[in-house]
């Protein structure tokens, strides 16, 4: 334990002075506390995506400094980048005043004597006391053992649908003579029909009538997964985040992994079906996300893909463009033997319009009142839009009238040529309901597509029969339960990858020591914790 602790403190020094480019002198741990004008200083990490401009050059983020009356010095770290040094940020305390998209709550409980405890100080922060009123949810996603540390952001309320959604080529249904899929048979047709009958009118054979998206290594769910036709079975998936990704779901206010179900062998079964009969590409299981792009996109000119899971119709081609015009969401059709009333859709509403990490504070911070005044005009309804979509006085965005906002032209073509001057889904801010935005492109559709689901929302109880989002287990629950995951999923998942390109699933034995080997790689365990984890937050909401 003493030479891997060693080890672990040697790789954090050098960590620490790879960084320090990035992260020198954070967390008030050494340099002036003031600008040469006698403003407190005030460090900022931002985590951002490679599409968006340098906070420098975005106009709102000046206009915080002066409206903070502060100096604020930013650093900005890529997804990557920041993957590789979080961990040895934590270990060196080399931690920024302030840290968006950084850490979560969870990273705050590892390491709590880091952080700040900010639902300590909503005195300070009106903005945020007024958001945790009007979204409880959003409080209790980022309380743990009663502590807030990380506070959470919020979009539009027009964000409030699943990111997962059954996309099919309408074009392809009207020149075939065909409806929608409601059930699987019917899916069946429609999918012989789309692989046959050139509906694409090219004269050639290369329509790819569902288009899967590969199985994950780690996990057995994710965005977009294979696995969102457990929905037609009546189980409920959320892939947006949470331990559906494990296969843990939830009936009536029990806890349950899919993969020890019947109909997790009848999806399975399914797909090799599709893949069997021509309907499915061979090597879907296996094939990385730019094939997977480049068959959903083609040449952008003639479709090839009949249906997919995705986002909405984007999956396609840019928004308005000729081929994401051809495609409409359906309704997830019916398992065999599943009546339509007992049919569901993804319940990830939530986790698509909060996100769970993305304001820290450090508990040293160098000037805190003056980091906490920042925190509080970032959670303003006036930084929070200009954080989303840019800012007021660069006309990327219009204010209309009150709480009334659209996004202008302007911001579309920043984001088309990647040069975006907002943080967009990365804010720290919180968009009240008594907000309206014109123009939003994502939410627009995204909220377009999720109608399709409205009445399949209504199947099941989303208190009940699915996973809360606010639902944590505790930190030695989350060891007990990664490391379980590890042996769990190493086992598991190359095993079911065999099954959906080769076949096997309706091999008896097969199955039952499938089963058994589940069993032995603790994943009732798994279970058990979340159960608790559910039936504690239950009780204490």
């Amino acid at each position: 334990m003493t030479t891997k602790a060693t080890m672990m403190k040697g790789l954090a020094a050098l960590s620490a002075l790879a960084m320090a480019g990035t992260l020198a002198a954070c967390g008030g741990g050494g340099g002036s506390s003031t600008d040469d004008k006698g403003r407190p200083i005030v460090k900022i990490l931002v985590v951002k995506n490679s599409n968006e401009t340098k906070m420098a050059d975005m106009t709102w983020a000046k206009e915080l400094a002066a409206d903070c009356d502060c100096s604020i010095q930013w650093h900005e770290v890529s997804d990557d980048a920041w993957g590789q040094q979080k961990n040895a940020s934590l270990a060196a305390g080399e931690i920024d005043d302030l840290n968006i998209r950084a850490f979560n709550p969870d990273d705050a409980v590892r390491n709590p004597s880091a952080f700040e405890t900010l639902g300590d100080d909503l005195d300070k922060l009106p903005n945020v006391k007024r958001f945790f009123k009007e979204q409880p949810t959003a409080r209790k996603f980022v309380t743990v053992d009663g502590k807030v540390r990380v506070l959470p952001s919020s979009r539009t309320k027009g964000f409030l649908a699943s990111g997962q959604h059954l996309m099919i080529n309408r074009v392809w249904l009207e020149k075939l003579g065909l409806k929608a899929p409601t059930t699987w048979d019917e899916m069946r047709t429609v999918m012989e029909a789309f692989k046959t009958r050139d509906p694409n009118g090219n004269g050639k054979a290369d329509e790819i009538a569902f288009n899967p998206r590969e199985l994950v290594t780690g996990k057995i769910g994710d965005w977009w997964s294979p696995f969102l036709m457990m929905n037609s079975t009546g189980i409920v998936t959320h892939f947006n985040s949470g331990p559906s990704q494990q296969g843990i779901y939830l009936r009536d206010g029990k806890v349950g992994n899919w993969m020890q179900t019947d109909q997790f062998r009848q999806v399975i079964a399914f797909y090799r079906e599709m893949v069997e009969k021509g309907w499915a590409p061979s090597d879907w299981v296996t094939a990385k996300d730019d094939k997977y792009n480049a068959r959903n996109q083609s040449d952008g000119q003639t479709a090839k893909v009949g249906m997919v899971f995705g986002w909405d119709d984007s999956a396609f081609g840019s928004y308005g463009s000729a081929m994401a015009q051809q495609y409409e969401s359906i309704p997830v059709p019916a398992a065999d033997g599943v009546s339509a009333d007992k049919v569901v859709w993804d319940g990830s509403r939530e986790a698509n319009r909060f996100e769970d990490y993305h304001m820290a504070m450090s508990a040293n911070a160098t000037n805190k009142d003056a980091a906490l005044k920042v925190i509080n005009l970032l959670y303003s309804e006036k930084y929070s839009v200009q954080q989303l979509y840019g800012s007021l006085t660069d006309k990327y965005l219009e204010k209309t009238g009150p709480h009334a906002y659209r996004v202008t032209d302007k911001f579309h073509q920043a984001q088309d040529a990647a040069k975006i001057p907002a943080l967009e889904d990365r804010l720290a801010g919180w968009i009240p309901d008594a907000v309206t935005v014109e123009g939003d492109r994502g939410m627009d559709h995204v909220a377009a597509v999720d109608r399709a689901y409205e009445e399949q929302y209504k199947h099941y109880d989303h208190e009940r029969d699915m996973m809360p989002i606010y639902v944590r287990i505790s930190e030695a629950d989350q060891n007990t339960v990664a490391n379980n995951n590890t042996a769990l999923f190493n086992y598991a998942v190359p095993v079911v990858s065999n099954w959906l390109a080769k076949g096997g699933v309706q091999d008896d034995a097969a199955w039952k020591d499938f089963q058994s080997n589940l069993k032995k790689y603790q994943i009732e365990k798994n279970t058990a914790i979340w159960q608790k984890a559910y039936d504690k937050a239950i009780k204490i909401k």
